[in-house]
């Protein structure tokens, strides 16, 4: 090979390499996230999710919400002609179904005549309502719409399903973070000397009062952190937020639940669990929002992402 040859090779060999290199960066920057952990615990994620995509699309949904209506004192009267108090969807339901009464915190309903409204599959003509807080709130039923009534501090209202949902019908999924067993995180449960009550903010400006035991001290990468969890059937319901809220996930934070703290005080939160909170399905929810305590100084690249455009 002479020396021109030996030129033009050296110089060729050099751009391959150069393309190669740039080859492999583009790749590896590129290359979509990757799961990690042992395949048991992916399975148990996956599983986990499945079962939240289940329950979303089920007749109890947060996608299945048609309204939220707030009960004034007196008679209220309801169907979708636009002159009711409560204005039900037009293509639904009767111009006028009946009137719901708030009297002395109690709330019952009286149907017109003529239309089937049912109450565990039996016919309605007067009925007192128990409401969500009770332990067997009563379900009314007409067509694809079910109601019910909701208390909220010292406010009522009728909460309005359609089972017929379009947004449940084209619900295909929420996008995630890949799961990453980094975040299945060890937590130190510090007990106060007395239970506190405190008080967590909601979307519609009336605060919840919840019982919270102690705080929860874990590590992310180093650094200190710590959050209030609040009792809630057993469990421990933590709302936090953290920087990726308003760009990758939901502004107004996320919901994890974990289990209580075993003999040494141990909790485990596993951030691959954080959940988006009704409130980005639905206007018509009701949502806690995240305490300043629990405002989370990193970010927490698990769980669900932000859905659809919020609410």
């Amino acid at each position: 090979m002479n020396r021109s040859s030996r030129n033009l090779f050296t110089r060729l060999s050099f751009i391959f390499l150069v393309m190669t290199i740039l080859f492999i960066a583009y790749n590896c920057t590129n290359d979509e996230p990757v799961q990690k952990g042992d395949p048991k615990y992916l399975a148990e994620i996956e599983q986990w999710h499945a079962k939240r995509i289940e329950r979303l699309k089920g007749d109890n949904s947060w996608l299945n919400l048609a309204g939220l209506f707030w009960l004034k004192e007196g008679e209220n009267k309801f169907g979708s002609a636009s002159s009711n108090d409560l204005v039900f969807p037009k293509d639904k339901s009767p111009d006028f179904i009946g009137t719901l009464i708030l009297k002395d915190s109690i709330v019952s309903i009286k149907v017109a005549e003529g239309i089937n409204v049912t109450a565990n599959d039996k016919p309605v003509t007067e009925l007192q309502l128990k409401d969500d807080l009770t332990d067997k709130p009563t379900i009314l039923k007409l067509g694809s719409l079910k109601w019910y009534a909701i208390k909220r501090g010292d406010r009522y209202g009728i909460r309005l399903r359609d089972l017929e949902s379009e947004l449940v019908k084209n619900f295909t999924g929420i996008e995630r973070y890949p799961v990453n067993d980094k975040w299945k995180i060890s937590a130190s449960f510090v007990p106060f000397e007395k239970p506190k009550i405190i008080s967590i903010p909601t979307i519609i400006g009336i605060p919840d009062e919840m019982t919270c035991k102690g705080e929860l001290h874990f590590k992310i990468d180093g650094k200190d952190y710590s959050i209030l969890p609040v009792d809630e059937d057993g469990e421990l319901f933590i709302i936090f937020a953290d920087e990726t809220n308003g760009d990758e996930t939901y502004g107004a934070g996320r919901f994890v639940y974990a289990d209580p703290p075993d003999s040494t005080g141990k909790v485990i939160i596993d951030f691959n669990k954080a959940y988006n909170p009704p409130c980005i399905f639905t206007p018509f929810a009701t949502c806690p929002l995240t305490p300043k305590e629990n405002v989370i100084r990193t970010k927490i690249t698990a769980g669900e992402k932000l859905w659809g455009k919020g609410h």
